[in-house]
């Protein structure tokens, strides 16, 4: 009888307000469950992080990463982009013999993946160099960019300050 396959899902939003939301994640958890259903096997762990797709360095694909080699297990991942907008990462990934899967596209072969990290790479710097033309026209309109702080003083209870002594 055959082993049945092991599956380590990894799931990614950008940004901590789209963790907050969690509608992100959640997409991507129902694309891997549905993969995993059609695919007979065996969820082993599931990952989530919120970094960009252009950061390397990920504490929790690695550990998903660990865990795959661990259970010999298939990455699975929603979206090629949700694993990274990095050509650089993926190619390593791939010459690893790490074996993971695309959920929106489960037939891509080493070529096609190729094509699609380079398109995930080209499209989030053009989207890198379109907000950088939005910033520095907002900030020439005199627009505050970034987290304003508030000044605002801190009150004490009474006796608060004597007690730390």
């Amino acid at each position: 009888m055959a082993r049945a396959r092991r599956y380590v899902a990894y799931y990614r939003v950008s940004t901590g307000r789209q963790r907050l939301s969690g509608l992100g994640l959640d997409a991507q958890r129902e694309a891997a469950h549905a993969y995993i259903a059609s695919n007979p096997g065996r969820l082993v762990a599931e990952y989530s992080e919120a970094l960009s797709g252009r950061k390397n360095d990920r504490p929790k694909l690695d550990a998903a990463i660990r865990t795959c080699r661990l259970f010999r297990a298939t990455l699975v991942i929603a979206r090629l982009d949700r694993l990274s907008r990095n050509l650089e990462m993926i190619s390593r990934l791939m010459e690893s013999g790490l074996e993971f899967v695309a959920v929106d596209f489960p037939h891509a072969n080493r070529f096609t993946i190729h094509i699609l990290a380079a398109v995930a790479e080209y499209e989030s710097n053009l989207n890198s160099e379109r907000m950088k033309v939005v910033l520095a026209a907002a900030k020439a309109r005199g627009a505050l960019l970034g987290r304003q702080r508030r000044n605002v003083t801190r009150a004490f209870p009474p006796g608060s300050n004597s007690a730390s002594n």
